[in-house]
């Protein structure tokens, strides 16, 4: 008999026992039904707003990675145009500066044989002008000699012998 007395502390109080556990099985309803699915729904709400947030992050990563490397193609694409307009605009300054330099080399030419002509001028001019001046002073030189030679009748019948001493020799 010692075997069923019990404890007071250590007997189960079946009543207790009985209500409360309908009591735990009520609140267990009554959070399933009230609290449960609220916080299933957020949970689940969070879930896929990360997730989203996630996939949306994957996505922007994927259109970064994407834009970097159309940046990369537009910045080769510029630099080689740059580089094209270089040439080009070396080319064309080469090109303006030899053809500078071709008209500048003919307006010279053009430039020295017009003066060549102005000098050949002048100089045929000058040729011509010293020639007449030696003409007049040679005729007055011959005329004074030809007075002077003339002025008496003995020199003019030596210069006739003469001459005709000239003629007959040729």
């Amino acid at each position: 008999m010692v075997l069923l007395e019990l404890h007071p502390l250590i007997t189960p109080a079946w009543g207790q026992i009985i209500w409360g556990g309908l009591v735990f099985i009520i609140l267990l309803i009554l959070l399933k039904k009230f609290a449960w699915k609220p916080m299933l729904n957020a949970v689940n709400e969070r879930e896929s707003a990360i997730e989203e947030a996630m996939n949306l992050a994957d996505k922007t990563k994927a259109e970064m990675k994407q834009l970097q490397a159309q940046n990369e193609n537009l910045l080769k694409e510029a630099r080689a145009e740059r580089d094209k307009m270089l040439k080009e605009a070396t080319e064309t300054s080469k090109r303006v500066i030899a053809e500078a330099k071709e008209e500048a080399k003919s307006q010279h030419d053009k430039i020295v044989a017009d003066a060549q002509q102005v000098i050949n001028a002048e100089k045929a001019a000058a040729i011509a002008e010293l020639k007449t001046t030696v003409a007049a002073v040679s005729l007055e030189i011959a005329e004074k000699i030809v007075k002077g030679e003339m002025a008496s009748d003995e020199k003019q019948k030596a210069l006739a012998d003469r001459l005709a001493e000239d003629i007959s020799l040729n």
